[in-house]
């Protein structure tokens, strides 16, 4: 039986299909849970709070999501084994890391002057002379602080915490990896490819105005497309 499948019966009350999830997740788990090893916690507790993300990943994820389950559970349990160590005063960030998120949204910015274009990892790995790991690594990390909660406004009686300005950087962090990936894709694929996805999802023309653009059926250029975003959509998992 397959994941979302499983998850579906796990969704009804099915204890046995929601145990198998996280049985046929173990690897999962244990190569997030390697990451956070030598903070002062047993590897098997990490492993039990990533579980606990990973059950969270079951009943939050919608299976009419267009996406493989392991990709939406991963900062699912990285944020749930997060949360734990900073919880427990554990984590600690390496300033080296710090410079290193600076480094890349800096390098960032100025690549993306020179080129008139946002740069892509690799561009961004060759500027800094370090990996496409560490560059994500980097991100990921980035964010880190000793007090989630410390307030940084106060206004009409609302307090804004840091945590909310982290959910924010992460998330313009993930975009930026998203957006980076995506044209890395989106470059590999060839002229008559580009031309379609660039008519259909950025010009936001019609199938028939692209068939009369390259001189194929409507049907045809429904066809292509399919193909091509499934490519691209297996090439970005």
């Amino acid at each position: 039986m397959d994941t979302i499948e499983l998850i579906k019966r796990a969704k009804l009350g099915d204890r046995a299909a929601r145990d198998q999830v996280v049985t046929d997740n173990v690897g999962l788990v244990w190569s997030i849970v390697r990451r956070f090893l030598g903070r002062g916690h047993e590897a098997e507790d990490l492993y039990q709070i990533g579980c606990i993300g990973l059950l969270k990943a079951v009943d939050k994820f919608d299976t009419g999501y267009d996406v493989k389950f392991s990709t939406y559970a991963v900062p699912m349990i990285t944020g749930e084994i997060k949360r734990f160590l900073r919880d427990d005063g554990m984590i600690k960030v390496s300033r080296s890391l710090k410079e290193t998120a600076m480094k890349v949204r800096t390098a960032r910015d100025e690549l993306e002057k020179r080129f008139g274009r946002e740069p892509t990892i690799e561009e961004i790995g060759e500027e800094l002379a370090i990996t496409r790991e560490e560059i994500v690594l980097a991100l990921e990390s980035g964010a880190e602080v000793e007090s989630l909660y410390k307030t940084i406004y106060q206004g009409d009686g609302n307090a804004i915490y840091l945590i909310d300005k982290l959910e924010q950087t992460r998330d313009e962090n993930e975009s930026m990896l998203n957006r980076c990936a995506l044209r890395e894709v989106f470059a590999k694929l060839n002229e008559k490819e580009q031309t379609i996805i660039r008519m259909r999802y950025f010009e936001e023309r019609t199938q028939t105005e692209v068939a009369e653009r390259l001189g194929i059926s409507q049907v045809q250029v429904s066809r292509l497309e399919k193909k091509i975003l499934l490519a691209m959509r297996e090439k970005m998992m």
